[in-house]
């Protein structure tokens, strides 16, 4: 049995890297993708993954694919189609390690992963299941991650979700807002950013998002705070949870390894989510807290997953 299997994107992020003699911008390729850097967080914390998507079969998606697999993530459901081309994302890096997208997905290779095409003994062979909201931006890979879900409560999995904003991949905010919600009631954990409140609740303030989302579905809410931390709401209330201090290189994968931390400290805890009280969210925050600290610290979303022993030095365990 898997810990966690993931639907949804796994790309290129060409990140910028200074300039050549020529004085022209260079970019460095990096493997990434929010749902595959939350399966790397947790294979360098020491749980069993499988990820579920679609690359092309040219160079960026071979690379992938042997990226995942050198990291131990089970590839069964990954599936290289010769009719579209890999997902690429130009990343523009500010002096704070904040980021701009631009994409080359027109379509892409993620977006059109069908129903038809799920692994989905994978799937039912999973202890929790999980998806972003880029898979929700375009058919048919929206039916698809509808379809998986559906899959994964038949099979009495634990539903995770980090919806994960790009505006410039949605037709309107009215679309985004409409399609990124239209999941939440059946979803046990969610992590939101505190800029994706007003977006998935209309509710600007972290605590008032995370108590509308408790009242359609999830049982724990995150709400990632950046540098400070982040919140924490299960029925019993809200509680912040600061973060610790870094360096910041480059936040690519910053709450993916957030959400990778939480998702192992809840799969540790042996709790379902309906169990999950303040106290144990708290410190499922913490241990989030602690690998998004050390991801900040170098380039790239993935080559920055930090190790276990790494993790728990930091947390003084």
């Amino acid at each position: 049995m898997y810990d966690v299997t993931a639907l949804g994107e796994v790309l290129i992020d060409f990140t910028e890297a200074g300039a050549s003699e020529g004085g022209m911008s260079l970019f460095e390729r990096n493997p990434g993708g929010a749902p595959a850097n939350v399966l790397v967080a947790l294979q360098h914390l020491g749980h069993s993954t499988a990820f579920i998507g679609k690359v092309g079969c040219d160079m960026h998606g071979d690379f992938l694919r042997g990226v995942l697999e050198g990291e131990g993530i089970d590839c069964t459901g990954l599936i290289s189609d010769p009719k579209y081309f890999t997902t690429l994302a130009f990343v523009a890096l500010a002096p704070t390690g904040e980021r701009t997208f631009s994409f080359a997905r027109k379509p892409g290779a993620d977006t059109q992963i069908e129903p038809g095409e799920l692994a989905r003994d994978v799937i039912a062979d999973s202890r929790v299941f999980h998806v972003g909201s880029l898979s929700l931006t375009d058919e048919p890979a929206r039916s698809a991650t509808l379809e998986a879900i559906a899959c994964a409560r038949d099979a009495g999995c634990t539903l995770s979700y980090d919806p994960n904003y790009r505006a410039n991949l949605w037709p309107s905010v009215e679309v985004a807002c409409e399609h990124m919600r239209s999941i939440v009631s059946s979803i046990d954990l969610m992590k939101i950013s505190d800029e994706e409140c007003g977006l998935m609740t209309g509710e600007s303030d972290p605590v008032a998002a995370a108590r509308v989302l408790l009242e359609r579905g999830p049982k724990v809410v995150a709400v990632t705070l950046g540098g400070s931390g982040a919140l924490v709401a299960t029925r019993e209330g809200t509680r912040e949870v600061p973060g610790f201090p870094a360096e910041v290189v480059d936040t690519t994968g910053a709450g993916d390894s957030f959400w990778g931390g939480f998702l192992a400290a809840f799969l540790e805890s042996g709790l379902t989510a309906a169990q999950v009280t303040l106290d144990d969210a708290a410190n499922f925050a913490r241990m989030g807290n602690a690998v998004a600290s050390l991801c900040v610290r170098g380039r790239g979303g993935i080559p920055s997953m930090p190790a276990r022993a790494t993790v728990l030095e930091l947390l003084g365990a």
